[in-house]
C-alpha cells in the first residue's frame, strides 16, 4: 500500500520512510530468506530517498544517493581484489561465472562457451569497473556520464544471464543520480519521442486517472511552505544525517575489509549496536566465483524406485534451459544453491523442514515445484549433484544444456515415522 502510494505521489516521503522499518521487519522474521545483500540495499535506499525532495534541486540528497551507489560498486571491487581464489586477480572469474551463478539464465550457456581469453578480459574488466571506473560515479558531469553508460551496460549483462531478484531494476534506479537536471530533461524528452504514441497516451491518461483517485483517497495535507529559516535548518539536518551516514559506512567498510586485527575488530566493535538496523551496510557483490556447480535434488520412494522433484526455477532436469526468473526472486531456490556449496556440513534447517513437508503436508509445498508431489510417499531424501554445462557438440547431440553426474545423498527419512509423531 504504501509503495503504491509514494508511486502515485502521496505523502512520498512518509510512505517511504514507513517503508524501510517494515520492510526491515521483514527481512528480520524471515531470517535466511531476506538475507541477501539487494535486501539491505533496498531499506538503505529507501531510508536515504526519504530525503528527497520532489520539486527542487538538492545536490547534497542527490550526492548521498551518489555515495551509495559509489559504495556498492568500490566495495564489491575491494572484495574481488581480496578474493581467498584471487581469481578476479589471475583472470580465472568469469570462466566459471556462467556456469556455476545460482540461476542463470540460457544466455549465459552460450557465453560460456566463448574462448578462454575473452573471460580473462571480462575478469579484469569487471574488477576494474568496480575499483578504478566507480571514481567516475564521485567526479563532474561527462565523469558521471561515463560511469552511467559503462555501468548500466554491467547490470544489463548481470540481468541477461542470471536472476539475481529485484538486484539489477535497484541499482539501475540508482543510475539515475548518476544524472543532473538537464540531462534527466533530455532523457525524458528522447524517451517521449521514441515511445509510440498510440501506447503513451492512453497510459499516461490511466497513470493521472489513478494518481487522482490516490489522492482522493488520502488527501494531501495542507502545509504551508516552508520559511527560508526553516529550509535552512532541514538542510542543516539533512546534511548531519548524511554525515552520520558517511560515518557509519566508512567504519563498516573497514570493518568489512581491513586486514583481521585490532583494526577491523574495533570498527566492527564500533558499528554493531546499529549494524541490526541494516541503513548503512558494506557491499561483496561476487567477492569470489565458486568453481563447482553442486545442485540438491528432492527425491521421494514410492516402495519400489526413487523419483526425482524438480524445483521450478533451480537447474534440475538437463533438458530443461535456465529460465529468466528476475525481478521475482525463487528464495528457496537460490538457498538451496548455497547449501550445494557446502553440503558436507549436513542439512540446514530450511531443508529439512521441506522434505518433512513432503511426506507429511505435499500441499503446502507443491507451488515450489514443476510437477504434482506423490501424496503418500515412503521415504524422502535429498541426492546431490555436479552439474557442468553441456558442450556444444553434446547439445547438438542430446538436445541438453547441462550434464551431471551424482555426487552424494542424504540418509533417507522415513514419511511412515513422522506421519505417527514423537
Amino acid at each position: 500500500m504504501l509503495a503504491l502510494l509514494s508511486l502515485a505521489g502521496v505523502c512520498t516521503r512518509l510512505c517511504l520512510l514507513l517503508q524501510a522499518p517494515l520492510y526491515l521487519g521483514y527481512a528480520v522474521a524471515a531470517r535466511d530468506f531476506l538475507s541477501f545483500q539487494w535486501d539491505n540495499l533496498l531499506i538503505e535506499c529507501l531510508v536515504l530517498a526519504a530525503c528527497l525532495p520532489r520539486r527542487q534541486v538538492a545536490p547534497v540528497r542527490h550526492a548521498l544517493l551518489r555515495l551509495l551507489l559509489f559504495k556498492l560498486y568500490f566495495e564489491s571491487g575491494i572484495a574481488k581484489a581480496q578474493s581467498v581464489l584471487g581469481d578476479w586477480l589471475d583472470g580465472s572469474a568469469m570462466s566459471f561465472y556462467y556456469e556455476t551463478a545460482p540461476l542463470p539464465t540460457w544466455p549465459a550457456w552460450f557465453l560460456h562457451q566463448l574462448p578462454e581469453s575473452w573471460h580473462r578480459l571480462e575478469s579484469f574488466g569487471a574488477l576494474g569497473l568496480e575499483t578504478v571506473a566507480a571514481l567516475l560515479i564521485l567526479g563532474p558531469r561527462r565523469a558521471r556520464l561515463a560511469a552511467l553508460v559503462a555501468f548500466t551496460g554491467f547490470q544489463i549483462l548481470n540481468f541477461a544471464t542470471a536472476s539475481y531478484g529485484f538486484f539489477v531494476p535497484l541499482a539501475l534506479a540508482l543510475h539515475v543520480f548518476l544524472l543532473d537536471e538537464r540531462d534527466a530533461l533530455k532523457m525524458t524528452a528522447w524517451l517521449r519521442s521514441i515511445w509510440p504514441s498510440r501506447i503513451a497516451a492512453p497510459a499516461m491518461l490511466l497513470w493521472r486517472a489513478v494518481r487522482r483517485a490516490a489522492r482522493r483517497a488520502v488527501p494531501r495535507p495542507r502545509l504551508q511552505a516552508l520559511s527560508p529559516a526553516w529550509q535552512r535548518r532541514a538542510s542543516r539536518g539533512v546534511f548531519v544525517l548524511g554525515s552520520l551516514w558517511l560515518a557509519v559506512s566508512l567504519v563498516t567498510a573497514v570493518a568489512h575489509f581491513a586486514p583481521p586485527g585490532r583494526l577491523a575488530d574495533s570498527a566492527a566493535n564500533a558499528v554493531r549496536p546499529v549494524s541490526a538496523f541494516r541503513v548503512a551496510n558494506a557491499y561483496h557483490l561476487f567477492g569470489h566465483i565458486t568453481r563447482e556447480r553442486i545442485e540438491p535434488e528432492l527425491q521421494s520412494f514410492d516402495g519400489a524406485t526413487w523419483q526425482p522433484h524438480f524445483l521450478r526455477y533451480k537447474p534440475g532436469d538437463v533438458q530443461v534451459a535456465p529460465p529468466f526468473v528476475a525481478p521475482h526472486q525463487p528464495r528457496v531456490d537460490f538457498l538451496l544453491w548455497f547449501h550445494g556449496l557446502d553440503f558436507e556440513r549436513g542439512l540446514p534447517r530450511y531443508a529439512v523442514r521441506l522434505l518433512e513437508r513432503v511426506c507429511t503436508a505435499p500441499d503446502e509445498v507443491q507451488p515450489l515445484f514443476a510437477a504434482a508431489l506423490p501424496r503418500t510417499p515412503a521415504a524422502v531424501r535429498i541426492v546431490y549433484w555436479q552439474y557442468h554445462f553441456a558442450t556444444p557438440e553434446e547439445r547438438r547431440a542430446t538436445g541438453a544444456w547441462w550434464r551431471r553426474s551424482k555426487v552424494a545423498a542424504t540418509t533417507p527419512l522415513d514419511c511412515a515415522t513422522l506421519l505417527r509423531g514423537p
